[in-house]
């Protein structure tokens, strides 16, 4: 009885939020045919195919290696090294130092662009390398810089610094990158630079860091323009790195993500403003130029205080994860026109993402060939698809048997050791809300299964001490989508779906929490009547090898249809369950 009662509520809280919505920012960058959808599905899917091959950037560079046998799908040829790729002998050995020996195929794509001073937009699937593939060529160029003007003691001043900002959605992947970074030491075995994290309620560090990592609003209130270092920081920021930038681009990131390129372009269009006035020998803007410089309206937000909750996006932020200590009011809305202008650049742009369509005028990867028409673009061999280290599971469910499929799943593969965690099994159970993860967390318990809980009903404490204690002891980790983007945990060999995912982009960071950095995983995905659309494109997809972009249609049709079935069946079964 305590079991079906738990089904139902599972169910229950599943159907609540489980109505396909397909990101409303995404349109179909190209499309499908097969058999398993409706016909005049098809006649559009195929209509819209031919339209991906359009050229959408001055330089494409694919992640694949022109003598690759196939045989290997992570690593870069043997003949790669780090030091072919343009890389100093000193984070060459830092990076042998943490057991990196060869570069990922993304990793020797991107590098060499980003080593030039080019912006670069990388787009590769999840756990391909993408974060040690941009902060690599920063800190060897950071580093070289820092103790060159060491060495020169004319160029050793306050004004001649430079440094790196990155910017991602949340705390956890702040600190998550800030770890990564500090992990590259020299042989004294100390970092190679400062890294400090600017965010929750970690303030602006005593001492100037070579790279901050930060959200935009942490970023911006600890720049305000009120306090003194705003301008010295404009001028010194060289390198600016957008983690998750679809989720940056868009949703409730996107304004504030607005102002701070508006801020970080200010200097770019003073200088181009002086070169345009005939100045043979420019110079860099002072601080004194730089606090009076009105830059399109940036008095009108100098006075908007940002509050931190803004950047909840979806469920994966949290409140409490970003919450500053600042007066709240309403933020203007930008437009991206303001960001188009195209100026002389003194600063690289770095964009990074494991999802970035490009069709579409409000598509993230749309905005980004506006705002940055001569970036080089890096793209992944399986980008938007799962990689072939992937077996993938599917089991279509109905509240009678929706709870033994999950214990099932559970005990197949959550009592084996992985066959590459020397002996430890992670196993990722995903649900849609914090009350469904809750609800398998109670049901796996009542079958014996302990398990970690991690959602943003929890602390950040709370949720920090799940996080660490399933890296260390594996086990079983039930959690929200606030864990599938970007969150590194190493040897998950088993990904369930006990809710199945609400859109394809959040399918795809889910079991790209599994088979990464070129080991094998599996998913099994448990889906109801309801997502059988959803999970009909995805896999159809899959069994002809191609990306599963068309299901982040925006198209009206598909999309009402996919919402109108589930609200059917909610309400069906929904009925069926209060009589239980």
């Amino acid at each position: 009885m305590i079991l079906r009662r738990s089904t139902a509520m599972l169910h229950s809280f599943s159907l609540s939020t489980t109505t396909p919505k397909l990101l409303s920012h995404f349109t179909p960058s190209f499309f499908l045919c097969t058999s398993a959808l409706s016909p005049r599905i098809r006649i559009w899917l195929n209509q819209s195919y031919s339209r991906r091959t359009r050229a959408f950037s001055s330089a494409v560079v694919t992640a694949s290696s022109p003598k690759n046998t196939g045989t290997d799908t992570f690593f870069a040829e043997d003949t790669v090294s780090w030091q072919s790729l343009g890389l100093s002998d000193r984070i060459s050995q830092a990076l042998s130092n943490a057991g990196f020996d060869r570069p990922s195929l993304v990793q020797a794509a991107c590098m060499p662009s980003i080593l030039s001073g080019k912006d670069v937009v990388i787009a590769a699937e999840t756990g391909s390398g993408k974060t040690y593939g941009y902060l690599v060529p920063l800190i060897d160029k950071l580093y070289g810089a820092r103790h060159d003007a060491d060495n020169d003691l004319e160029k050793a001043t306050v004004s001649s610094r430079t440094f790196s900002i990155v910017l991602c959605p949340n705390v956890l992947l702040c600190e998550q990158v800030v770890r990564m970074a500090n992990d590259l030491s020299g042989d004294d075995g100390r970092p190679l630079l400062r890294v400090a994290a600017v965010c929750g309620r970690q303030g602006w560090p005593v001492n100037e860091p070579d790279v901050i990592v930060s959200t935009p609003v942490a970023l911006l209130n600890s720049i305000d323009p009120k306090k003194h270092h705003r301008s010295d920081f404009i001028r010194a920021v060289k390198y600016v790195v957008f983690d998750e930038a679809d989720m940056l681009l868009s949703g409730g990131f996107e304004n504030h993500v607005i102002r701070l390129i508006h801020m970080l372009r200010f200097d770019e269009k003073l200088l181009s403003r002086v070169n345009k006035a005939g100045s043979e020998n420019p110079v860099e803007p002072s601080s004194d130029s730089v606090s009076h410089f009105d830059f399109e309206g940036e008095e009108d937000m100098q006075n908007e205080s940002i509050s931190e909750a803004e950047e909840m996006s979806e469920g994966d932020v949290d409140a409490e994860d970003l919450m500053e200590e600042t007066q709240t009011s309403p933020v203007k809305r930008k437009d991206w026109r303001r960001v188009r202008k195209n100026y002389e650049r003194s600063k690289q742009y770095i964009f990074v993402a494991a999802t970035l369509p490009v069709n579409g005028k409000k598509t993230a990867g749309a905005v980004l060939k506006k705002m940055f028409p001569d970036a080089n673009w890096v793209s992944g061999s399986y980008l938007h698809q799962p990689n072939p280290r992937l077996k993938e599971k599917w089991i279509e469910v109905t509240t009678d048997n929706q709870v033994d499929a999950l214990i099932e799943a559970v005990k197949q593969f959550g009592s084996k050791a992985s066959d590459h965690g020397a002996g430890v099994s992670r196993t990722m159970v995903f649900g849609n809300t914090v009350e469904a993860v809750e609800a398998v967390a109670n049901i796996l318990q009542r079958a014996g299964i302990e398990c970690y809980r991690y959602h943003t009903g929890l602390s950040l404490a709370e949720r920090a001490e799940s996080l660490d204690d399933f890296r260390a002891k594996g086990g079983i980790f039930v959690c929200t989508d606030a864990a599938a983007r970007g969150v590194d945990i190493p040897n998950v060999s088993h990904v369930i779906q006990a809710d199945f995912a609400t859109s394809a982009v959040d399918f795809l960071h889910r079991v790209g929490r599994t088979a990464r950095a070129g080991q094998f995983g599996v998913v099994t995905s448990l889906y109801n009547e309801s997502n059988r659309d959803l999970v009909n494109a995805i896999r159809a997809a899959g069994k002809l090898g191609q990306p599963v972009e068309a299901a982040f249609s925006r198209k009206r049709s598909f999309r009402n249809k996919l919402k109108k079935r589930g609200s059917n069946e909610a309400g069906q079964i929904s009925t069926a369950e209060f009589m239980v």
